[in-house]
Parts: C-alpha cells; structure tokens; sequence
C-alpha cells in the first residue's frame, strides 16, 4: 500500500476534493470521517484536518497509525502576514512553526520542548512537486474559477510563495495582532491553525508532509470580510484544481 492522504481545512474545500473521487467509501475512526478511494489511478484518504492543534494532530496520526498512509497532502486557507502576499495569491510552505508557543525561560521562545528546534521542515520533494501543481493552477486561473471572481475579489495575477507558514489556536483577524506577528517573525508569510502540527507529528513518524494555503484576506480588521464567499468561489476551487494538477503532473509511486 502507498496511500496518500490529502487533508483539507475547510469542508467546501473537502468537497471540491471528493468530486475527484470516482469511489470514495467512508470510514469513521476517532469521531473523523475519512474517505478512501482512488485518484488517477493513486490509492488516497481524503480527511477534514479538525480545527486547531490539537486536532490537526489527532487526525494526522489516526492517517498514519489507522490508515497506513506514506504521505500527508494539506489544503486550505491562511491569513496574508509577508508584505508582498496578497488576497488570491497561494502559499507553498517550506517551514512550520507555532507562534503561540512559548516554555521560556526554560526553552527559547517558539521552540518544542524535547526536540530542541521551532521550525519544521516541510519535505523537499513533495513540495516541489505541490510547487508544480500550484504554477499550473495559477496559469489556467480563468479555468479554475467561477465567472465574476476574479473581479470580485480583485485578483489580478495572483502569485505563487515559499516559505514559512506559522501556526497557533487563535484565528487572527484584527490588524494589531497581525503587526505583532509581523514585528515578532518578520520572515512568515502566512498564519493559519494546523499546518506546524502536522509537521511535527509527521517528523515524529518520518512521513513526508507539504502544505499548501491560499491566502484569503491579511490577518486584519477586515479578515471576516466575505470569507465564505472566498472560501466558495476561489479557494475550494483552488484546492480542487491543485490537488488534481498534483496528481496528474507527479511521479509519485
């Protein structure tokens, strides 16, 4: 078995994902609903990731430890942090870490005790490959979305990033908070609530992890503004498109 599981944030965006699906059959383990079928031909596990955490981390290794997967695929949304991210444009992360972490003075700041590191890397190849997937989702973007979106939101040539995403139990949505993040980490490009567990749990079992986030507003006063709009018209179709860009362009075995 060499199953792949993709994970997705949001469940309009787990939707988009299903659709690809020919034959996907349910399976419930830990109160999650996981589903199994086939994606171009590729044995995969389609999952809500839980909001949070400590969520995120449940269901990552249920994935591992139930299902047997060989690789962990993560899709959603995250708010803009870096200074030339903007609404539309798609985060491939390379890095993760918490922003909310914080055993000092026993530990630095944001580092996991035991580990002796606050940054997790994401895998190389799967990245690269997740990267692929990305540049042709964003060059056939008026295939990809529904008529009227990309003048209601405004995006005009979203871009692709790679770099670090941060991660913490608190959905930041005012523009104070989003300065002290910006002033504390300076290199995030993104914040959102799942993807450095993810990471840590998949380091812990030597899985290969990538994430993917589409950034639907910047992290400020504004971030509720037409969210479920977004997330319905862009990003679960961001997520659909990417996921089956991944799998047709990959040679993942």
């Amino acid at each position: 078995m060499n199953r792949t599981a993709i994970v997705s944030a949001m469940h309009e965006e787990l939707a988009t994902v299903l659709g690809l699906m020919p034959d996907e059959q349910k399976s419930v383990v830990a109160k999650r609903e996981f589903w199994l079928g086939h994606l171009h031909g590729h044995e995969v596990v389609a999952v809500l990731s839980g909001i949070g955490k400590v969520a995120a981390a449940t269901t990552a290794t249920v994935l591992i430890e139930h299902f047997g997967v060989r690789r962990i695929l993560f899709t959603g949304v995250a708010g803009g942090l870096g200074a030339d991210v903007r609404v539309g444009d798609v985060i491939v992360a390379s890095q993760f870490m918490q922003h909310d972490l914080d055993v000092s003075p026993l530990f630095p700041r944001y580092e996991v005790p035991g580990y002796g590191i606050a940054v997790f890397d994401a895998d190389p190849g799967l990245t690269a490959a997740l990267g692929r997937a990305v540049q042709a989702t964003l060059a056939d973007l008026p295939h990809v979305l529904l008529p009227g979106a990309v003048e209601t939101f405004g995006l005009h040539a979203p871009r692709p990033h790679h770099g670090l995403l941060i991660s913490g139990d608190r959905f930041v949505a005012t523009t104070s908070e989003c300065r002290v993040l910006q002033q504390a980490l300076p290199k995030a490009l993104a914040v959102e609530m799942e993807g450095a567990p993810f990471a840590q749990v998949c380091r812990d079992y030597g899985i290969p992890f990538a994430a993917v986030r589409t950034v639907s507003d910047r992290a400020d006063d504004a971030a509720h503004v037409d969210f479920l709009a977004f997330l319905r018209q862009v990003a679960s179709r961001y997520s659909w498109r990417i996921i089956d860009n991944f799998f047709r362009l990959s040679q993942i075995r």
